[in-house]
């Protein structure tokens, strides 16, 4: 299956995918009012989750919760006057305090395992874990995607 843009699966029902927002559609994406929103959301909910995980030893994810508050924040802005936001700008803010989350999780599992081993707790071995983290995690989705983006829906 080549790895295009636009290609049409073989399977009909897969075939038949229209998407959400047409290909030629101009839409607000990747502004600072989003980043901001899902900076913010991700140091809280990264925060609860480093709680949480330090605590009882388990998480939960973020995603849902930061979707249905930046909707909420979103609507409040529009409701006040500011401006309307975009399917795709929720999505930024939903992706940004998931990501928060999932690597305050990382190091609340990382941290004491190297504190375990012997090794101090500096801020540049925590920074590099955190950083490597995240980097990893974004390098390990590039060989997915074809599975889970192009297979699934063209």
């Amino acid at each position: 299956m080549p790895d295009i843009v636009g290609y049409k699966p073989e399977n009909p029902i897969l075939a038949s995918f229209r998407s959400f927002i047409p290909p030629r559609a101009r839409l607000r994406e990747l502004t600072p009012l989003p980043l901001i929103i899902g900076t913010l959301l991700g140091m809280v909910f990264g925060a609860s989750s480093l709680y949480l995980v330090l605590k009882v030893g388990l998480t939960v994810s973020a995603s849902i919760p930061v979707a249905v508050i930046s909707i909420t924040i979103f609507r409040v802005l529009s409701k006040l006057g500011l401006r309307d936001s975009t399917v795709l700008e929720n999505n930024i803010v939903q992706t940004a305090g998931s990501a928060g989350e999932s690597i305050a999780f990382g190091l609340g599992v990382t941290m004491p395992a190297i504190m375990i081993l012997g090794f101090d707790l500096e801020i540049t071995r925590v920074m590099l874990v955190a950083i490597l983290g995240g980097l990893i995690g974004i390098l390990m989705m590039i060989p997915l995607r074809r599975a889970l983006i192009v297979q699934q829906h063209g």
